[in-house]
């Protein structure tokens, strides 16, 4: 009896150690040299990793494995770094989640002290760091909200550049990028003062950005010349196809006298921080916050051995850096090899549930090689240097020419109901979710709101090559509020190359607003091929609801475009085959065209298209043309033979109910109502609140809208 008592008590014993072996806890006022129990927390996420590590390696892990984290602020000085030898399995996962149901936070910067005023209007604080180790940062945030460095002219407004000469320097083959170039940038006459304005001992720090088109060129000047009234820049020569010019914009960013206006900051060598206070800011409730570190978490597996089964629920990551190299940014379309404040290379089943990203530099999550059967749901993700999350490689390896080796790449990643938004402001050609070379991935009830470019882009192939870009799911997300008037081109939903498979459906998608050319609501640009684009409810655009550059057998159908400035459809180019067919969708405008040709030809009138079984309604003309011909001559071309021009009788267009009074002229296109209430996230009420976009951005947004087209 009593040696079965003692197996017994053994038995418990190694019970209770299995158990505690399975929950490691984190706590702020932790040791990472304690036991990791509830009562002995570590210090970091990184030393519960070592322990978990050194338990599998011994098989002592046999189902879930915790690290749970209590509330608090707990700073990173490097990210929490991960390898194959960090992977959990199917039947014991590593779960990274809070201990309770506040979230801690992960903060990548540090707080400074207190400011001092220096006037009434100017403060400032000392940073010993910069001046004692050659800290600089070109990220700042106060109470939670992003500042940005001084500039002119200051935030929302542009100069014009007056002219660019360019010096190769460096010339290589015809097919291949000169390797090194100066540019002349000659200022109007409404920016000379900056050449003043500048010290000489400021130059290396001050930075020019440059609005070309869809892209940005960030560059330090290496010499500027009052007489010739000039900068001088130096590096990768201008592409071709998308050069500075007269057309371009820009502004200077980071010199002491740009310092004029609240909310703008200065860092000068010598670790003083410059600052002037917002309304109703004081030194007492002003808490401020300065980045260290670019990423929070870097998970990297090889081809061969993944990094598998750990996810993170309920954590805060906030506050991290992006700094400008010394030769600056070349122009790079949706700012591409700009890396994620989370980097996930060759990893499976790797989770987001329920976390926060904030106040960046970088992207936000980039799923990027070989990453496959993963998701991000129920996050929020808000105030980020570039775009939100990043699907795929940007490159293709080895020699991959067909479909037979998709598992290669990145694929079958879920993004579902995040609120993704209030990003680009480092870079404002990023896009919001972005897939480049990755197929099988799920994109749905998810916000997409303020960014500078795109909202949702698919596909990274220019023309009809192979792209293995296939099989996306763009489903009911709310995607509204971009462009800003800050670039061109754009579309709320953008698609290149091959997309056999691809659906963009039921999406919710307006108030898209370029500077020049540009700012579409459905965009397939070159090569787009296979698509199929239903369900979709697109208004208040500037240049067009649908537009596609050139592309082969889409399918755009049971759409509702509305109330867009310039044509509620666009074409660029004509081509030899079926570019594609657009049937049963209603088409209300107010003004503008119903279809056009982006260059102002006659594009509409020769392209391969099948239209038919639409509504088409003008509120302001009820014979509207059709490229300058009348509805009867358009359908002589075989356009439209079934289509009709009715009013569709929508609740209330104008405050944009889009639900039907009656059905009787929708039901003779065979449209199917569909309810773009669902678009966007879902769940309880503080969730759904969170997502919605404030009246003062619409205001600032409208305001915008209003200044470009005046």
């Amino acid at each position: 009896m009593i040696f079965n008592r003692i197996i017994i008590l053994c038995f418990l014993c190694l019970f209770s150690h299995l158990i505690q072996a399975q929950t490691l806890y984190v706590s702020t006022t932790g040791d990472d040299k304690s036991s990791g129990t509830h009562e002995k927390p570590l210090a970091s996420i990184s030393e519960a990793f070592k322990r978990i590590r050194e338990l599998r390696f011994k098989n002592e892990l046999t189902d879930t494995v915790f690290i749970k984290i209590f509330p608090g602020n707990y700073f990173l000085n490097a990210p929490v770094t991960l390898s194959s030898v960090d992977s959990g399995s199917a039947e014991s996962p590593t779960v990274v989640t809070s201990a309770t149901e506040e979230r801690p936070v992960f903060y990548g910067g540090n707080e400074t002290n207190r400011f001092e005023p220096v006037s009434d209007n100017l403060w400032r604080v000392y940073i010993p760091e910069v001046a004692k180790y050659g800290l600089y940062f070109e990220q700042l945030y106060i109470n939670g909200e992003r500042r940005f460095r001084a500039q002119t002219p200051n935030r929302g407004n542009f100069n014009m550049v007056k002219h660019v000469e360019e010096t190769i320097l460096d010339p290589k083959t015809e097919s291949e990028m000169p390797a090194f170039a100066t540019q002349k940038v000659t200022l109007n006459e409404d920016a000379l003062r900056i050449l003043n304005e500048i010290d000489s001992k400021e130059l290396k720090d001050v930075l020019f950005v440059f609005y070309h088109k869809w892209d940005n060129t960030r560059k330090y000047p290496g010499h500027k010349n009052l007489k010739d009234t000039a900068f001088y820049f130096t590096g990768q020569a201008m592409q071709t196809w998308n050069r500075i010019d007269n057309n371009s914009r820009y502004i200077v960013e980071n010199y002491r006298k740009a310092l004029d206006a609240p909310g703008e900051w200065f860092l000068e060598r010598d670790g003083y921080l410059y600052y002037i206070p917002m309304p109703g800011e004081t030194p007492a409730n002003t808490h401020c916050m300065y980045p260290l570190i670019e990423q929070f978490i870097v998970i990297k597996g090889d081809e061969n051995k993944p990094v598998e089964h750990i996810s993170f629920e309920n954590i805060s990551f906030q506050v991290a850096a992006y700094q400008t190299p010394s030769q600056g940014n070349n122009p790079m379309q949706a700012a591409a090899p700009i890396e994620a404040t989370v980097m996930i290379d060759y990893a499976k089943n790797i989770d987001f549930q329920n976390c926060e990203i904030a106040h960046t530099g970088l992207h936000g999550i980039w799923y990027r090689k070989g990453c496959s059967n993963s998701k991000v749901e129920h996050c929020h993700l808000y105030d980020l240097g570039g775009g939100a999350v990043k699907i795929g490689d940007t490159t293709l390896p080895g020699k991959m020419l067909d479909n037979s080796n998709l598992s290669r790449l990145t694929h079958h990643i879920i993004l579902n109901n995040n609120i993704l938004h209030h990003g680009g402001f480092v870079f404002p050609c990023a896009v919001g979710v972005i897939i480049f070379h990755a197929s099988d991935n799920e994109v749905t009830h998810n916000e997409i709101a303020d960014f500078r470019y795109s909202g949702v882009s698919v596909g990274w192939v220019w023309g009809y090559t192979f792209s293995p870009s296939i099989r996306n799911k763009i489903e009911f997300n709310h995607i509204h509020h971009l462009g800003w008037g800050e670039l061109s081109d754009m579309g709320g939903v953008y698609t290149l190359g091959n997309a056999e498979g691809t659906t963009v459906s039921n999406n919710h998608i307006h108030h898209i607003y370029s500077y020049d050319y540009g700012g579409w609501g459905l965009y397939t640009d070159e090569g787009t091929k296979g698509i199929r684009m239903e369900n979709n409810l697109v208004y208040a655009c500037k240049k067009a609801g649908f537009h596609q550059h050139y592309g082969m057998d889409n399918i755009i159908k049971n759409n509702i475009f509305a109330f867009i400035k310039k044509s509620a459809i666009e074409v660029s180019r004509v081509e030899e085959h079926l570019s594609y067919t657009f049937t049963n969708n209603i088409i209300y405008q107010d003004s503008g065209d119903l279809i056009s040709d982006v260059w102002g030809g006659d594009g509409g009138t020769k392209i391969i298209a099948n239209y038919d079984m639409n509504s088409y309604w003008k509120t302001s003309d009820p014979s509207p043309g059709f490229y300058g011909l009348s509805f009867p001559e358009w359908k002589k071309l075989g356009r439209d033979k079934k289509s009709i021009i009715a009013d569709p009788q929508f609740v209330d267009p104008v405050n944009f109910d889009f639900h039907f009074k009656n059905r009787s002229v929708i039901n003779k296109i065979k449209f199917i109502p569909f309810d773009y209430t669902k678009a966007g996230v879902y769940g309880n009420e503080e969730w759904k609140e969170k997502a919605r976009t404030s009246s003062i951005l619409e205001k600032e947004f409208n305001e915008v809208v209003r200044k470009i087209t005046n």
